[in-house]
């Protein structure tokens, strides 16, 4: 098993890259916000699949967080993702305070663009979440050096934005995807399911049922039909949005006009947790 090693400083975090990529070595990064679950580790499994040596980053970034939103409590246990990634097949774990990552401060950062794709969807709920999302995944780029990047495609929105600033920006990087990982009840694992209690955790199974009721219908109309009459029958769900986009654009679909691959998205609040989810589909024929 690796020796993990524990970097806090962005200094370190340059030198130690260097020092791999002088010996040869490929890297790959993780970056999530911590409170590590199964999900996490399918991704770092299969980092460790593509390259020599492995990054996960743990930051809980303040800049995709807007007013009155959960950053205060967003679930952390630093302690417990030391053990997980003690146990994973990782090389260095990069877990940097504000300071490490904005040396010039929060404000006076510049913030990097979403772009017309980061205010649709989860950015018309969550205003500047996106910017804020590309700013800080761009910083942890340059001070990791990826040849590979790993995300998950439940957040299907953030994986997309984050493709297209790699190419605005012209970095020399894979992003590579990997399948959303569910508990044996089908709930997409996620660190805001730790909000949940347990009955509200049995009124957010209805987002999987939605999910594969659409996959079972032949027109994107149906799907779009069957997925949202799931959700409204349970009285606990707040539904945001259920919608399907073209997985090239990420731009919306219109049921009547569309065949081919979409994406299905949708995302709800139960009680005062936000939670999203997506799954692909494909049609012959809309109707």
């Amino acid at each position: 098993m690796k020796k993990l090693q524990i970097i806090t400083s962005a200094a370190a975090m340059r030198d130690v890259v260097q020092g791999w990529k002088s010996a040869g070595d490929s890297v790959a990064l993780v970056p999530t916000m911590g409170f590590l679950h199964q999900g996490h580790r399918a991704l770092m499994v299969h980092a460790a699949s593509r390259v020599d040596r492995v990054v996960v980053s743990i930051f809980v970034n303040p800049l995709q967080f807007s007013a009155g939103e959960d950053y205060e409590r967003y679930p952390r246990d630093s302690e417990a993702d030391l053990e997980f990634l003690r146990g994973a097949a990782v090389d260095a774990v990069f877990m940097p305070d504000a300071h490490e990552i904005y040396p010039l401060g929060i404000e006076n950062t510049p913030r990097l663009e979403a772009g017309p794709v980061g205010a649709l969807f989860e950015g018309v709920n969550r205003p500047g979440h996106f910017d804020g999302v590309v700013t800080v995944v761009r910083r942890l780029f340059a001070l990791t050096s990826p040849d590979v990047a790993v995300f998950g495609r439940k957040d299907a929105q953030q994986v997309f934005l984050v493709r297209s600033m790699v190419a605005s920006e012209g970095l020399a990087l894979e992003i590579d995807e990997v399948d959303t990982v569910r508990d044996g009840d089908g709930l997409a694992l996620s660190s805001r399911n730790s909000y949940l209690s347990p009955e509200q955790r049995e009124t957010a199974l209805a987002i999987p049922r939605a999910l594969t009721l659409a996959a079972g219908e032949s027109t994107l109309h149906g799907a779009l039909e069957a997925a949202t009459r799931e959700l409204q029958s349970e009285p606990g769900l707040g539904i945001d949005y259920v919608a399907a986009v073209d997985p090239l654009t990420f731009m919306p679909v219109e049921a009547s006009l569309r065949q081919g691959d979409v994406l299905l998205l949708v995302a709800l609040e139960v009680g005062a947790t936000r939670l999203i989810d997506n799954r692909a589909l494909s049609f012959s024929s809309v109707g």
